[in-house]
């Protein structure tokens, strides 16, 4: 169980680099589509077309921010009670609290812009705790065995 509870703590930590790497992408894509013209209003993929082809990154970094990454921080959670790691449940308990703030942060930024500024904060925030669990679970081997004493 340690090895699945190391894997999943630097999934977490895959993910939000992923999510960083999409939605820039996406918003890269945004400003040249409307710098070239395209008008970006409510109903921008309301229509289920996509308007320009980075537009796919803003979904990604969605459906991955409201589903993939929370599933894995529970697994991880979940894991940690039997991952038999100092400190795993401490450390899984920090990742999936970063997880629920992300995502309502994530939430309120599009009512509340500066609260997106505190969203990318955040994310720094999970990608390092993700991190710090992934190596707790790394850091712990097999005790070595112990030669019996001469006498």
């Amino acid at each position: 169980m340690k090895h699945v509870y190391k894997v999943l703590a630097y999934l977490v930590a895959i993910e939000v680099a992923v999510q960083a790497a999409v939605m820039v992408w996406g918003d890269a894509g945004m400003g040249k589509w409307v710098g070239e013209g395209g008008v970006l209003d409510k109903t921008l993929g309301e229509s289920g077309d996509m308007p320009f082809p980075e537009f796919i990154g803003l979904i990604i970094h969605g459906i991955n921010g409201m589903i993939a990454i929370p599933v894995i921080a529970l697994l991880l959670l979940i894991s940690s009670f039997w991952a038999k790691v100092p400190g795993a449940v401490k450390a899984a308990g920090l990742v999936v609290l970063l997880v629920v703030l992300q995502v309502t942060f994530g939430i309120l930024g599009h009512d509340i812009p500066l609260i997106g500024a505190v969203h990318g904060l955040n994310a720094l925030l999970l990608f390092t705790s993700a991190l710090y669990a992934a190596r707790r679970g790394a850091a712990v081997r097999a005790p070595e065995p112990q030669l019996a004493a001469r006498g």
